[in-house]
């Protein structure tokens, strides 16, 4: 049987040429691109190449750019490396309900180092509401983090709006998630009011390990390592010279074909929205078409999330893959903790919605006829499960 890869926002496929360039910088630029010998010399500027053209894909001067291992690591830097550099005892932090474990977990855990932090909620469809965040800021408030597009559900938030309110305050930066937005979602680096900005290299078709921060000039971060001065003195380690080179060459591909993908990947969502309105004992997670606000452009192209209320996500899982298809429950990072969706939950769903949910997520391999085939097997494996209804 076939197997049918539905988890692109886990990690998607490598593209095949990214794959080829990074095997032959491997091969031949080995040197460390910070020593002083002429094989440094070329390491560094592939480097500052590579660098030149995430910038120019991004609308960001090369100067933003801090080359990272990724998304984690990414959020991290920003949210910590913002905090540490303020001086001043009284700090505060706003964020969502529904962030990634990455900015959850690094503002819970400095909030246990005595910073305030608030949560704000989401709507019903997971959106944030900008009058919150506009009356959240306080005078002591150093950062605002709110993703783009949200990993589980796919919503995307009013980054725009949020950045004009934010702009107004001069001490408050803005840092936004973007990991599951750049290739799929536009983004407007220059004129967004965004200070932070995150991307991971998996997410668009190139290399695991690699990510950047983008970071607005005058923006100051206090590094979370100490080492070298790599990275403008803001993340040391030696660099990836063929991570980084695949990951901008992954980043101009996936940028040149955006909107020739975001068209064709909204069609299968469509797609699957309609073969999964057959299908009774799953429940959309997010805006259909039924809904008087609907607004297809207010979700993600790439991602559905599905409930089979009542149904243990574990056991819809390996009954799919069963059938040949793999997708995943709630993000990567959270998957194997088998507890309710902390962002379903938000959305206020109850704990069996909450509990039985799939992320269902595609990219460009994928066809119409994939699509149907998804469908077909989704039907499969909820008459296969609807038996264990009362057991569960």
């Amino acid at each position: 049987m076939k197997t049918y890869y539905y988890d692109h926002c886990a990690s998607t496929p490598m593209l095949p040429t990214v794959i080829d360039t990074m095997s032959e910088l491997m091969k031949l630029h080995y040197a460390n691109a910070s020593a002083l010998h002429q094989a440094g010399a070329e390491a560094m500027k592939l480097v500052e190449r590579a660098r030149t053209s995430i910038a120019a894909r991004m609308g960001a001067s090369s100067k933003e750019i801090v080359f990272t291992s990724g998304g984690t690591e990414s959020n991290n830097l920003a949210i910590k490396g913002s905090i540490y550099k303020v001086t001043r005892v009284s700090k505060h932090i706003i964020t969502t309900a529904i962030e990634h474990a990455s900015v959850y977990q690094s503002v819970r855990q400095l909030e246990t180092m005595g910073i305030q932090v608030t949560i704000l909620p989401v709507d019903h469809l997971g959106r944030v509401n900008p009058d919150d965040v506009a009356q959240a800021i306080r005078k002591d408030t150093v950062l605002v983090s709110i993703m783009q597009v949200n990993n589980e559900t796919g919503v995307i938030q009013p980054i725009q709006e949020i950045g004009k309110i934010i702009s107004k305050h001069s001490h408050v930066r803005f840092h936004v998630d973007g990991v599951q937005a750049i290739g799929k979602v536009p983004f407007d680096w220059a004129g967004s009011g965004v200070h932070l900005y995150t991307g991971s290299a998996h997410k668009f078709g190139g290399p695991k390990g690699m990510g950047f921060l983008l970071v607005k000039e005058g923006v100051e971060l206090a590094p979370l390592q100490s080492g070298g001065d790599q990275e403008q003195g803001i993340r040391s380690g030696t660099l990836n010279v063929p991570g980084i080179v695949a990951m901008s060459q992954a980043l101009r591909l996936t940028i040149e074909s955006r909107e020739n993908r975001r068209q064709r990947m909204y069609e299968m969502r469509r797609q699957l929205l309609e073969l999964v309105s057959r299908i009774p004992e799953l429940v959309l997670n997010g805006l259909s078409s039924s809904d008087k606000q609907f607004n297809e452009n207010d979700y993600a192209p790439h991602i559905v999330n599905l409930s089979y209320p009542g149904m243990k996500p574990e056991v819809i899982v390996h009954m799919l893959e069963k059938h040949g298809i793999q997708v995943s429950t709630q993000s990567a990072c959270s998957s194997k903790s088998l507890k309710p969706s902390r962002v379903l939950l938000a959305m206020g769903f109850d704990a069996d919605r909450a509990s039985g949910s799939i992320r269902i997520s595609f990219g460009d391999e994928h066809s119409k006829e994939d699509i149907e085939i998804l469908g077909e097997r989704l039907k499969m494996a909820v008459a296969k499960l609807k038996p264990l209804e009362r057991k569960q």
